[in-house]
């Protein structure tokens, strides 16, 4: 759908919801969800989408899932306002990826147990787990690993399953990638039949039976454990709350090492140098709350090939309440075929003061990364060069979590007071933003690789254009912003010099009735 269509299904969608279904229960509505409907265009997109753009079905769906997220508190879950036992339990956690680079839900069957006094208090704990991804990956589908190893008759909770169902159909809408079902027992043939109506014709297609053989057509054994043929050495436990293993990248210089609080003084002279290279940091109280501008690339000799896509979807900016990140969303390395292997990511600060960020990911042995721990001055960009190790490859499932926060005027912008300072900045004072990677396969042979062609000439491959093409919006946008100060000066000395015109010209019609 048209981009202009969209909008305006979204601005009806809007609408109607105020002035139809708020004014009648807005006491069953949290008011911070209406809030957030005035504000959140992919919110109601999301619902749209999974409605087939029908608006009354749309409102109805909106309807049903703010009354819902009234009665289980979903805006107030936090991890102390559950039980931990849930937390401790194994049961339900987020950890790894598909081979899609989807985000994977498992629910370990086996470590479930039906019991209706529990029953409420384990549906608000699936929907903690959800509204945290939600809040962090902003519409980004996940799938769903139902865990039916060593499970029987006595694990199988249809209650259950058809409240996790119900959250993808109706509460959290096109967040649902796939659901894989792990060796499920063939006496769970009749339950699961009831399943695939609950799912509805749409949905059918998401479920994805799998035995150990088959299961890395989904899952790579990176993120299986072994009892599914995997390699991953991942076990739960709680505390803390499982999330993304973000680690410290490789420096140009080696390892910095100064954001975990395990570091040694030798570690910490070790990094001075790198250090030196970074400017002053303070901090602020934000809230995580974002928008994606889009920038259009122009077209290059009209083709439309994925990886001219690609390079439009990678020109977006993060809006962030301290910094302004590019791209928004992805990575972009090549295959081992094409050879890319560098990214560039630009930070602006877009506050007042001087901005401390470092940054993590996932695979901290395959990347290299310049600055990885560094600041940011007032209205300036710092760009952070990403680059594969070795001979590593990207993949899908690497992620890279980008932390920034204001500092006191009083700190300094050394190792050491960088280090001091994460550990002590307050959590609600770190804006949070990740980025996941995107590999960009070769669709025809290519003679060229990142250092020389055949001739020896040097070549540029479209990843090197992008980061060059990134740099010159930013020089753009700083031209524009020059630009529109000048044109407000001339504006204002046109209008003073009318003025002046219109003074001296009465001043003339009172000197000429005078003599006459």
């Amino acid at each position: 759908m048209a981009g202009q269509d969209k909008a305006a299904l979204i601005s009806e969608t809007r609408r109607r919801f105020e002035t139809e279904y708020v004014p009648d229960k807005s006491d069953k509505y949290d008011s911070r969800d209406v809030e957030r409907l005035q504000q959140d265009d992919n919110w109601i997109e999301n619902y749209l989408i999974w409605r087939h753009d029908v608006v009354d079905d749309t409102l109805k769906m909106i309807d049903e899932s703010f009354q819902w997220r009234k009665e289980y508190m979903v805006n107030d879950l936090s991890e102390s306002a559950l039980p931990k036992w849930l937390f401790e339990n194994g049961a339900l956690y987020l950890h790894g990826y598909d081979k899609e680079g989807y985000k994977l839900f498992w629910f370990r069957v086996k470590l479930h147990t039906k019991d209706p006094k529990l029953q409420f208090e384990k549906k608000k704990f699936v929907a903690f787990w959800l509204e945290h991804y939600a809040r962090r990956e902003h519409g980004k589908p996940l799938t769903v690993v139902f865990d039916m190893a060593e499970t029987g008759l006595s694990h199988i909770d249809l209650d259950f399953i058809r409240f996790i169902i119900n959250c993808f159909k109706v509460y959290y809408p096109n967040y649902l990638s796939k659901i894989v079902i792990f060796e499920m027992p063939w006496i769970m043939n009749a339950a699961f039949k009831i399943v695939k109506g609950w799912l509805g014709p749409d949905a059918i297609s998401m479920l994805k039976f799998a035995n150990k053989n088959e299961v890395q057509e989904y899952i790579s054994a990176e993120y299986l454990p072994a009892y599914m043929g995997g390699i991953d050495t991942f076990k739960y436990s709680y505390p803390p709350l499982v999330d993304d293993d973000f680690q410290t990248p490789l420096c140009e210089n080696g390892p910095i090492t100064t954001e975990d609080e395990t570091e040694s003084k030798e570690e910490v002279e070790a990094d001075s140098k790198e250090a030196g290279e970074s400017s002053e940091e303070q901090i602020l109280n934000v809230k995580k709350v974002c928008s994606v501008e889009q920038i259009s690339k122009p077209d290059e000799n009209d083709k439309t090939d994925s990886k001219t896509k690609n390079a439009k979807k990678a020109l977006t900016i993060f809006k962030g309440p301290l910094l302004h990140i590019s791209p928004a969303e992805e990575l972009f390395f090549g295959s081992k075929e094409i050879g890319e292997k560098k990214c560039l990511i630009v930070l602006t600060n877009v506050t007042k003061n001087v901005v401390a960020f470092k940054v993590r990911t996932t695979a901290p042995d395959k990347y290299r990364v310049k600055p990885s721990n560094s600041s940011c001055e007032p209205g300036t960009s710092i760009d952070i060069v990403v680059s594969l190790h070795g001979g590593f490859a990207a993949s899908l499932q690497d992620r890279f979590l980008i932390m920034a926060a204001e500092m006191d005027q009083a700190s300094g912008a050394g190792i050491p007071e960088l280090a001091q300072f994460w550990k002590e900045v307050p959590r609600n004072k770190v804006m949070e933003h990740r980025l996941r990677c995107h590999v960009v396969e070769s669709s025809k042979p290519s003679t060229l690789t990142l250092k020389e062609n055949s001739f020896n000439i040097p070549t540029k491959t479209n990843e090197d254009l992008h980061l060059q093409l990134t740099q010159l919006l930013q020089v753009n946008r700083r031209l524009q912003e020059q630009i529109d100060r000048c044109v407000w000066f001339q504006q204002l000395i046109v209008v003073l010099a009318l003025f002046l015109v219109a003074i001296a010209a009465f001043c003339f019609f009172l000197l000429y009735t005078q003599r006459c």
